[in-house]
């Protein structure tokens, strides 16, 4: 279950989320008023995951049982205690095509147990339904413009979950870097349980690959990859903790790792259409 982190600068918070609605207006995407929104948060968490139909129906499950159990963990729930303001706002999305994002759950300030237990049990409850495609910019898109919207934090991140390339859509770069460059930071949880799919097959460690070098960036930014499916509650777990507390992990920059193993082509590189 590796866990590899990608070092950048970190923007002030009140200049950057400036700069993040600029980035939503440019793009034409209309930001939600932030009228009666809590601001004094550690951090702002938008979990992203996917649901496109590669997912298969026991990872879609274990994908959501994973988020739900870890948010009762109790070394997740000292995390959230660990900032300066004791507190978080989080929301869940699900995402599969460019025009398929689905906030399950909106934003809800974390500040005891019973908040972390309630935004879990909000999300059990919730059906999940597949969509068809891999819009990883649709999920970033989507993501950025709640972030627009929300309460004020030291930090904002994106965590992403998913188990391939973007391959619909408008292209991923641009929408990636607007972001970081705005102030986010864009975490990853490749998953990387089907020798099947077409990133698995240029060979071990693709989906992985693609996610460092693709996926991820902005200060502290990391991946914890999912190669087993009884990997998948402690890997996302491990994301939860590390993404809320800052990451304070010691491990090998992800700089020197895709150094020194395969490049990946951003642009072309791809599941089957419509997958």
């Amino acid at each position: 279950m590796p866990l590899t982190p990608c070092i950048a600068d970190r923007a002030e918070p009140g200049r950057a989320k400036g700069k993040l609605f600029a980035v939503l207006l440019s793009l034409a995407m209309p930001t939600p008023s932030t009228a009666g929104r809590i601001s004094s948060v550690d951090l702002e968490l938008i979990l992203c995951a996917d649901v496109s139909s590669s997912m298969s129906e026991g990872e879609l499950h274990l994908q959501r049982e994973g988020y739900v159990s870890a948010l009762r963990d109790p070394v997740v729930l000292r995390s959230i205690k660990s900032g300066r303001h004791g507190k978080i706002a989080i929301a869940y999305v699900e995402w599969a095509g460019p025009n398929y994002q689905r906030v399950l759950v909106p934003w809800t300030v974390l500040d005891t147990p019973d908040d972390a237990a309630g935004f879990a049990g909000a999300l059990r409850v919730q059906p999940i339904v597949r969509g068809h495609g891999t819009s990883i910019t649709g999920a970033l898109l989507a993501a950025g413009k709640l972030l627009a919207g929300s309460p004020i934090a030291d930090r904002m991140v994106i965590d992403v979950s998913g188990d391939g390339a973007n391959n619909s859509g408008l292209p991923l770069q641009p929408v990636r870097d607007a972001l970081i460059d705005s102030g986010v930071t864009i975490n990853g949880l490749p998953i990387s349980l089907h020798s099947a799919d077409i990133l698995d097959s240029f060979g071990p460690g693709y989906v992985e690959l693609y996610y460092e070098n693709c996926v991820i960036g902005g200060s502290g930014a990391f991946i914890v990859t999912v190669e087993k499916t009884a990997d998948f509650a402690k890997a996302i777990r491990n994301k939860l903790v590390n993404g809320i507390a800052g990451f304070s992990v010691s491990v090998q920059p992800a700089a020197f790792q895709i150094h020194s193993r395969r490049s990946v082509d951003c642009v072309s590189i791809g599941e089957a259409p419509g997958r």
